[in-house]
């Protein structure tokens, strides 16, 4: 091999190196884990989409989960997404104490290693070094007790549940969680000495034990080698949480256990390999992506499942069932990012959209492995099987899914935070095409209404009117076309709600009079729940995405649209600062009137794309991004809740965004990166290059897809899953004459 080869073969090496680096030295947890008003995020360990996630135990009701200075105990699990945890083991030393304050223990952050794969923490009073990582099914915890005094561990729960001791090294038993149970099995690498029950801090001579504010301990003399706690979990019974255990974690060490982990980790965000822009972009949008991977989460155990929508055990037939999902949060980013990464998968979570209309009678929007959560508003299951569906998914009963989806369409309720059969609002809307709304002070009428939610009625007219576009659509593709006309006339309900002597998006009243007097920044009440969904009239203004050319018409064409945004982006609070986030606490992250945070904005910037300005898309995508998110733990700007604003981020990091799920169409922004590579399923990569990006060269100069040019600021997801490059020459001055064609036969209306 003479030198030039030699060197050939060291390039290739390096560069095969550097495509598959480690991305997961990015990944912080913590990111996130201050408010900046609302909830904030767990650091959570677990696999992707893996039924089992664990996090540290901190300050009980304490928002600011960074801030807590003490851990009260270690979770089992967290069956369903920020709603608690089941199950709490803490080890201790010297004479038991069943105080749960007096168990806390103080932490460092400094002192901390936090991974998606692993978490170790060291607990100051009792100086014991606690780590843990986990399987699809299982935790394991590991427990150094440094002192030469005794050694416990304490079980313990205040819900409902029941624990038993086996034998000298084993405890198993079940929580209730939602009226359904998580069942576990702990096994321990030492035989405890001594062991027993406590129900509220009370001991009990017995080693089973059951109620709410329960426990059991079991105790050591002193250790001399660390303590494995290894338990495994199940929703079907304790004998299944053991066969979980054994077979992800028999014969295999703790280090390879977390070993395991890790490959995983990297494998799952190494799907998106980024070059260029600084390190602290790199670890918000791997952090990002990582929270992407939290949810939906696969809880097939053995080929079986347990669903709550039946209370049954099912065969999975080979598609894991899929549960935890906040539609209104996901389906406008999550579902399209994973339906890219992953489209397999993304089939299956469907398919168990699908399993549980066949069980419950209804289709889901807030699917909990307990139940469908009545959270929120619209049917955006529709939006889900549709824009899956027509980007090339069908490995799921779509007959079934549209007869699932028509249901809900024609029979359900659209009251927010409320599940079931219609009522008499319902019947309105049907019948007249609006969401009929009631004067700000007045008595409700219709006692179904939740007493805080409201009717919310003009959101509720905007997104059924989106999600009955995506419901006709599918029509179409299965060829009803009586249904397809249906549905695409209630599609255009919005006009309806539309008030032309005010610009707004406004409340109209069952006899057809608008309500007056109206205020679109402070009229609702708190977060405009009488008329609107947590945000005010400036933002659910633009929430036509399954028509923007008519909404544009409908503000008075691409001149004023554009003024219109620029409103937007500039309107002072009427109130003080401190009143308005009092009455909107949701909207975080404020822009002017433009809520970073909250889920009705995310789609706003690119609208600038559509109105032949796309040079203000790529500023305001940029001046949002950078201002709103970081890579400290007060870093993401409004509630995360589960994948959404991380897949937003995601998403406009990389330089485009599905403003439209359903469309299969993609607004381009500015990406932060000069190169974007993403791995396709197929063994395809599609890459983003934004030739001299920076934090100044953020405007498009020009643009080619696949060698041709491109003078439209849109791409299709054909385009993606092909594979091939975007290539963008960046600029620091806006080329306003780039993208303004908009290629209507793109955008999918």
């Amino acid at each position: 091999m003479n030198r030039i080869q030699i060197i050939l073969l060291l390039l290739i090496i390096i560069l095969s190196a550097c495509t598959q680096r480690d991305v997961t030295v990015y990944v912080d947890p913590n990111i996130g884990s201050v408010a900046t008003l609302l909830t904030t995020k767990n650091p959570t360990v677990h696999r992707p989409h893996s039924m089992v996630r664990v996090f540290p135990v901190t300050k009980p009701g304490l928002n600011d989960r960074y801030l807590s200075d003490k851990i009260y105990g270690f979770a089992l699990n967290m069956p369903a997404y920020r709603m608690g945890h089941v199950t709490e083991i803490m080890p201790t030393i010297g004479k038991l104490n069943l105080h749960y304050n007096e168990n806390a223990a103080g932490y460092d952050h400094d002192q901390e290693e936090v991974h998606p794969y692993y978490h170790k923490v060291w607990l100051e009073e009792s100086n014991i070094i606690a780590d843990w990582t986990t399987t699809e099914h299982s935790v394991i915890y590991r427990f150094n007790f440094k002192s030469k005094d005794s050694d416990n561990l304490i079980f313990r729960s205040e819900g409902n549940a029941s624990f038993k001791v086996k034998g000298n090294n084993v405890v198993q038993g079940w929580e209730e969680f939602e009226k359904t149970k998580q069942y576990f099995y702990a096994e321990f690498s030492s035989s405890f000495e001594k062991s027993g029950s406590f129900v509220s801090g009370d001991l009990k001579d017995r080693n089973d034990i059951s109620g709410k504010g329960i426990g059991i301990y079991v105790g050591y003399g002193s250790l001399k080698l660390p303590l494995e706690v290894r338990v495994g979990i199940s929703y079907i019974d304790e004998n299944q949480a053991a066969v979980n255990l054994h077979k992800e974690t028999n014969d295999k060490k703790f280090e390879t256990i977390t070993g395991d982990s890790h490959k995983i980790w990297a494998a799952e965000l190494g799907k998106i390999q980024v070059e260029g822009g600084t390190e602290r972009e790199k670890r918000i949008f791997y952090t990002s992506l990582y929270r992407c991977n939290e949810r939906m989460v696969n809880i097939s155990e053995d080929g079986r499942y347990f669903s709550g929508y039946d209370g049954k055990i099912h065969e999975d037939g080979g598609h894991p069932f899929f549960v935890d999902d906040w539609l209104w949060d996901t389906y406008r980013g999550l579902h399209p990012l994973m339906m890219i990464l992953n489209p397999a998968q993304q089939a299956d979570m469907v398919g168990s959209y699908v399993r549980m209309y066949e069980q419950s009678g209804w289709m889901p929007g807030f699917p909990q492995f307990y139940g469908d959560f009545p959270a929120m508003v619209g049917f955006h299951s529709a939006a889900l099987v549709w824009d899956t569906y027509q980007k090339g998914a069908s490995n799921f009963d779509v007959a079934k899914a549209y007869e699932g989806l028509r249901k809900n369409a024609t029979q359900a309720t659209m009251l927010p935070w409320r599940n079931g059969p219609m009522c008499s609002l319902d019947s309105f809307y049907t019948k007249n095409g609006w969401y009929p709304a009631l004067p700000e002070d007045s008595a409700e009428t219709v006692s179904r209404v939740d007493g805080f939610e409201k009717r919310q009625a003009v959101t509720l007219t905007l997104e059924h009117s989106y999600d009955d576009w995506c419901l006709a659509q599918l029509a179409k593709a299965l060829g009803k076309k009586d249904d397809y006309a249906y549905f695409e006339k209630r599609s255009k309900n919005y006009r309806n709600v539309f008030n032309p002597a005010t610009g707004f998006m406004a409340p109209k009243m069952a006899n057809g009079r608008w309500i007056e007097p109206f205020d679109p920044q402070l009229s609702g009440g708190v977060g405009s729940r009488a008329y609107y969904a947590e945000n005010n009239a400036w933002t659910w203004n633009y929430s036509v995405t399954q028509d923007i050319p008519d909404l544009i018409s409908l503000l008075g064409g691409n001149k004023s649209f554009v003024e219109r945004l620029d409103a937007l982006f500039n309107e002072p609070t009427h109130i003080s600062k401190w009143q308005f986030m009092g009455k909107f606490p949701d909207s975080t992250g404020l822009n002017g009137q433009f809520v970073t945070g909250n889920e009705p904005s995310f789609h706003i910037p690119y609208l600038y794309n559509y109105a032949g300005q796309p040079w203000k898309t790529q500023r305001r995508i940029r001046e949002i991004m950078d201002m709103w998110f970081d890579d400290r733990p007060i870093g993401i700007p409004g509630d995360e809740d589960g994948g959404g604003l991380c897949a937003w981020y995601v998403f406009s990091a990389m330089g485009f965004f599905p403003v439209t799920p359903g469309s299969g169409i993609y607004a381009i922004g500015s990406p932060f990166f000069n190169s974007v590579t993403i791995q396709l399923p197929d063994g395809k990569t599609f890459q983003v290059v934004a030739e001299f990006c920076s934090k100044k060269f953020k405007y498009i100069k020009s643009a080619k897809l696949n060698g041709k040019v491109l003078n439209t600021p849109f791409i299709s997801h054909q385009d993606i899953i092909k594979g091939g490059k975007l290539y963008l020459v960046m600029s620091d001055k806006p080329n306003r004459e780039w993208g303004t064609k908009q290629a209507d036969r793109l955008l999918g209306y």
